[in-house]
């Protein structure tokens, strides 16, 4: 990734702040996008602290003009965007009949209308470049369901569609767009699921039990996944929804 720019959404904390990390290690130029303005500048100050390539800009992916805004900071600050890696995303629980429209337009607008708004802000610029990568992070959860995370499944689901869609359309001018799909995380957010639970570590032993792998995944281990879709290792690789779930999906029982 020597001389890349690369745009990561959600980039303060979990897979984002993991993979500008990542990307940063591989001799990228990171531009960390977050509505959290301490937990973002901090992020990007301890990039920097390694002698690595990081800056922070304050946006809301919900919001076009900050989307555009991000693109035209990114643009102006390095001359050009070689990678979108979409990955901002908020969880909201509650079975269908128990999700207020409110629940649902927040979801809806962060974590698919802000896939939506990113892409149409950074695609004109990775076009100019030569061509270059998006990396959208949906979920398992895009094709199997949870009754409790009803509107959640519902936009993972439409950033699996939105993610082929944009590659069939954009592969014509070099433009590779891929989809990862992680089980659960290690991250902040799901942390905070477990902490709610009146047991955290019996519910934390029930969820490892499922997987393969008796455990979930660190956050790093997405952001190594997002480093090969955003590479030249993939080059072949395009539509392509790519399952990180420790075993999680493989089993009926």
């Amino acid at each position: 990734m020597q001389g890349r720019v690369v745009i990561v959404t959600g980039g303060a904390s979990g897979i984002g702040r993991a993979s500008a990390e990542v990307f940063a290690e591989a001799g990228a130029s990171v531009v960390l996008l977050d509505w959290n303005n301490k937990a973002g500048a901090a992020a990007a100050e301890e990039i920097r602290g390694r002698g690595l390539d990081a800056s922070f800009v304050h946006a809301d992916v919900s919001s076009e003009a900050d989307a555009q805004r991000a693109v035209a900071w990114t643009i102006e600050r390095y001359g050009r965007l070689d990678t979108l890696m979409n990955n901002a995303a908020v969880q909201i629980l509650g079975a269908l009949v128990e999700t207020r429209e409110q629940d649902w337009e927040r979801l809806q607008s962060v974590n698919l209308k802000g896939v939506f708004l990113m892409s149409k802000a950074a695609l004109p610029a990775i076009i100019r470049a030569g061509g270059g990568a998006i990396v959208n992070v949906a979920s398992i959860l895009g094709f199997v369901g949870d009754p409790e995370l009803a509107a959640y499944c519902a936009m993972k689901g439409g950033v699996i569609a939105l993610t082929k869609a944009m590659a069939v359309g954009y592969g014509p001018q070099g433009v590779r767009v891929n989809c990862i799909c992680p089980g659960d995380v290690n991250t902040p957010m799901v942390a905070e699921y477990f902490d709610k639970a009146p047991d955290p570590e019996a519910l934390r032993r029930e969820v490892y039990s499922k997987y393969a792998l008796r455990r979930i995944a660190e956050p790093r281990e997405i952001a190594q996944v997002a480093l090969f879709l955003a590479s030249e290792a993939s080059s072949f690789m395009t539509g392509s929804i790519v399952v990180v779930d420790g075993g999680l999906t493989s089993k009926c029982y």
